[in-house]
């Protein structure tokens, strides 16, 4: 069982489910191409997909085109369902950086095709995680930037309150579709400048006082 390990101190949590939020910044769904969505976007990773910072993404053989994505990644502490924002906020313990790792290239021949794209998100090493803060430790203003470089390039670097929709928000909102249980995560979306990754790429991201990981692609 994967869990998500807590920045000084002992605490663990067990990953349940990882839900992930699509388009949540405007510059980036424009970059793709794609609408700016009226309600969040929302699909699964499982937690079979997660490694750790350090550790190695592997290209899968029915891809060409693999994309970086970093996000911040919330903690649910606790279980929850059709919440307000308020009691949202509430269930959320703590932050991390997350790479949402994401075969572009069979997720678009599935969408031309009107296919669910779940393969080109759930492949195994697709979800990198870095340690988490709680936020007892941290209090999250969004003024905080994200960023992520390839091989020292800068590639992606905005601030958290690009998010077109806001951690309570989403949690709330997320809440309204499905229960939320502790120890399930919150993928929140990725800024404007995904771009693919070739093997022997060495990736490093990260948020302002939230914490820094690094991943090989091979």
């Amino acid at each position: 069982m994967k869990r998500i390990k807590i920045k000084n101190s002992t605490t663990e949590f067990n990953i349940g489910k990882i839900v992930c939020v699509g388009r949540n910044y405007a510059e980036h769904a424009t970059e793709l191409g794609n609408e700016i969505p009226e309600k969040p976007l929302i699909f699964i990773k499982p937690a079979s997909a997660v490694i750790y910072s350090g550790e190695t993404i592997f290209y899968p053989s029915f891809s060409n085109e693999m994309h970086h994505e970093v996000e911040l990644v919330l903690l649910i502490g606790k279980d929850i369902k059709d919440v307000t924002p308020q009691d949202a906020e509430n269930a959320i313990t703590g932050y991390g950086v997350g790479l949402d790792m994401t075969l572009r290239d069979v997720q678009l021949q599935l969408k031309s095709k009107g296919h669910p794209w779940t393969i080109a998100k759930c492949f195994d090493t697709s979800a990198v995680l870095s340690e988490f803060v709680l936020k007892d430790d941290y209090q999250l203003s969004l003024n905080e930037e994200i960023h992520l470089s390839v091989n020292d390039e800068l590639r992606q670097k905005d601030k958290l309150n690009k998010m077109i929709f806001k951690p309570a928000g989403l949690v709330s909102y997320i809440s309204s579709l499905m229960t939320l249980n502790e120890g399930d995560l919150v993928f929140t979306g990725t800024p404007k400048g995904v771009g693919k990754v070739n093997k022997g790429d060495v990736i490093k991201a990260g948020i302002e006082n939230i914490d820094e990981l690094t991943a090989d692609v091979q």
